[in-house]
């Protein structure tokens, strides 16, 4: 029986550790767009040169182009088993698309694990990691501000529409606490053995 979980939570949120820990948790592969982009730059196919000249240009790569990639990386062998997804959809009109690839599948999203963590917090966070990541989205407030804003307007409703279709389970988990504690979470919302 294959499972599709789909990992929400807004910049600082501690997203990309819980990642980590439910691709192993889950024996699912785990589809980011950001390793998704890398690879097809990497292996310079067609939409891996698209990618590279539009985030070249400073711009955001567009649905479409989104879209065809995780359309071709869910069609492949490996996720028959499903797939753990971060940093996608992005938006209702990518959870739309995504509904409309996974039941050309047979498949559908099951769970939707949700980070939620305060504005104040998250600001905190990301300051802070910015003293080591390098990321200059880190270091600039207002940049975080506004990377915060963008999640809350286009990527939040996500949470929203899935919540209403009620066909898909919708963790919302307490970001706040130590890995350790909001692991613990994830574990007993999705019923993982520990």
């Amino acid at each position: 029986m294959s499972r599709t979980v789909i990992l929400f939570g807004p910049p600082g949120c501690g997203k990309g550790t819980q990642a980590e820990f439910l691709f192993n948790a889950l024996e699912l592969p785990h589809i980011s767009t950001g390793d998704m982009f890398r690879d097809h730059i990497g292996r310079e196919t067609e939409l891996g040169v698209r990618v590279k000249e539009i985030l070249a240009s400073g711009a955001l790569v567009p649905d479409e182009v989104t879209d065809q990639m995780v359309e071709e990386r869910l069609s492949r062998e490996d996720m028959s088993s499903g797939e753990l997804l971060d940093g996608y959809p992005r938006n209702v009109s990518q959870a739309v698309t995504l509904e409309k690839i996974l039941s050309g599948l047979a498949r559908g999203v099951d769970d939707v694990v949700v980070l939620e963590v305060d504005q104040e917090e998250l600001l905190k966070r990301i300051a802070e990691r910015g003293k080591t990541s390098g990321r200059a989205d880190d270091q600039d407030h207002d940049k975080a501000l506004h990377r915060l804003h963008v999640y809350r307007e286009e990527t939040e409703p996500c949470v929203t529409w899935y919540e209403q279709r009620g066909n898909t389970r919708v963790h919302r988990i307490d970001g706040v606490g130590t890995i350790e504690d909001v692991r613990a979470r994830i574990i007993a919302a999705l019923q993982l053995a520990s």
